[in-house]
């Protein structure tokens, strides 16, 4: 049954969720929430520039320079060279931060994003090989690889999200429910 000015939402069994409708805000009282929503979000004060965790740079932790120092080759020089400027905690090495500040996008950000991008990419080449090789002798075609097309759905998996979202939109990503099987219980 449903009330006016009320919505209900049906969870099972007899019980019934209902939500009122909330009276619409006059037009001042929306602008001062919106303003007050965006200033709360961009935030008026500066963010603060305190160490992470008592982590201080490594050039500047004595630990770290000990390690340096006691670098023999010319390669791992190279490598504390490029560590100097990363955060180091009281042993000397190296952190990663993680808290979403831009300044520190290279230590996780970056590569998390990149991991993502490149196991999608594999992943929809596969399953363009797969829908590719369908029909007849597709058994065989999974055991021996055709590399032409293989090689095609592969170059074509680079642009994977864009074809993903497409898919997504039109819902040809998605089977039918009659199309799943369901085991009774």
């Amino acid at each position: 049954m449903r009330l006016p000015g009320r919505h209900s939402a049906y969870l099972g069994g007899s019980q019934i969720l209902s939500f009122r409708r909330l009276p619409l805000l006059d037009p001042m009282k929306r602008l001062f929430a919106a303003l007050l929503s965006a200033a709360l979000l961009l935030g008026f004060a500066p963010a603060a520039h305190a160490d992470v965790a008592g982590l201080t740079l490594c050039a500047d932790s004595p630990r770290f320079q000990q390690r340096a120092a006691a670098a023999t080759t010319e390669q791992a020089q190279a490598r504390f060279a490029m560590y100097s400027q990363a955060s180091c905690g009281e042993d000397g090495l190296p952190h990663l931060i993680v808290d979403g500040r831009f300044s520190h996008a290279g230590d996780f950000l970056i590569p998390s994003l990149l991991f993502l991008y490149i196991t999608g990419w594999i992943g929809w080449a596969g399953r363009s090989y797969m829908m590719a090789i369908r029909g007849k002798g597709s058994q065989m075609k999974e055991i021996q690889i055709d590399m032409g097309v293989a090689t095609s759905c592969a170059l074509a998996a680079a642009k994977w999200p864009v074809d993903a979202f497409k898919q997504m939109l039109s819902g040809s990503m998605f089977a039918d429910n009659n199309h799943i099987t369901v085991s009774p219980r």
